[in-house]
């Protein structure tokens, strides 16, 4: 069994070719159970633990990703989300592959926020708004800016020191990236908007979008959290990456749960799109909404990519 780190993973995959990858994999067949989680208490802030397993046919691949969520591990200098993901041959369930599960989140999560604004963004967005500044914001900032055209990015962060150095190792790779204190003007402003944050109160306001913006919603795991308040709901055509967005995580599922928008305000997810059974974006001034909670075919697509590519 080959273990695969961080840095191939790097190597192995380029935001074009992910994308692809998921489209494909969201408008295939591959089977994925619902995901176990589970809450473990920790004095510095609940843990969570999630096993997400996927397969293919029986000639393809199995695969099953173990991650913890420790939101105390900012102070401790680790990252809050860590994992690993284990790769089979779907014909024999024989290991080939332990992935460093932590990157490999971080690539499809971003993938995924880029395969639906490629069908809800503007054509022409070019301006985003990149809302927190942990480790998954250059992995969104990149992914984004592969399908649309991105003249200008914002970052905005509650630790303004750290979107300011976040900011300036991303413009120093020619990205177009600044820091900025002002959200509000930031979001006022974007075309996109991107969070990617732990909050546990809205930080965005409907009544900044735009319209025409895009609102991508990555963080606010569970239903503790919320990146964006009722309005913002309210005023937008909802999409979620799968039906588990309806239940799990914020924002949504909190939305549906206090009755401020009804299930029927959601109108589809990543398959849906993906297969063409639904329209994406229908107006160039129509304000859209797109939230994530991750899914391991995912997961099992991007796993099945750098094996692809480090296996030769």
């Amino acid at each position: 069994m080959r273990v695969v780190t961080a840095g191939e993973i790097d190597g192995a995959l380029t935001f074009p070719a992910l994308i692809a990858a998921l489209d494909a994999a969201f408008r295939g067949d591959a089977t994925v159970p619902v995901r176990h989680h589970h809450e473990i208490a920790r004095e510095d802030g609940d843990a969570t633990l999630l096993l997400m397993p996927a397969w293919t046919g029986a000639d393809g691949f199995l695969g099953v990703k173990v991650v913890s969520v420790f939101p105390g591990n900012g102070a401790r200098g680790l990252a809050s989300v860590l994992g690993t993901y284990l790769l089979m041959d779907g014909a024999t369930g024989a290991p080939l592959a332990a992935l460093d599960g932590t990157r490999l989140t971080l690539w499809r999560t971003a993938a995924a926020s880029a395969l639906a604004a490629s069908r809800l963004a503007r054509p022409d967005a070019a301006r985003m708004a990149m809302v927190g500044a942990g480790a998954l914001a250059p992995f969104l900032i990149r992914a984004h800016a592969s399908v649309r055209p991105l003249a200008e990015v914002t970052l905005w962060n509650h630790r303004p020191e750290k979107a300011r150095a976040l900011a300036a190792e991303l413009a120093a790779q020619g990205l177009p990236v600044r820091a900025v204190d002002d959200l509000e003007a930031a979001v006022r402003e974007a075309d996109l908007v991107s969070c990617a944050t732990l909050s546990r109160a809205p930080i965005v306001r409907g009544a900044w979008l735009k319209p025409g913006a895009h609102l991508d919603l990555v963080g606010a795991f569970n239903l503790h959290m919320r990146e964006a308040d009722d309005a913002a709901l309210q005023r937008a055509a909802v999409f979620v990456d799968t039906p588990a967005a309806l239940k799990e995580g914020g924002d949504v599922a909190l939305a549906l749960k206090a009755g401020t928008i009804a299930e029927t305000h959601v109108r589809g997810d990543l398959f849906d799109l993906c297969r063409g059974a639904i329209p994406g974006r229908e107006s160039p001034d129509g304000v859209t909404l797109f939230k994530s909670v991750g899914t391991a075919l995912e997961d099992l697509a991007a796993a099945i990519a750098v094996w692809r590519a480090v296996a030769g």
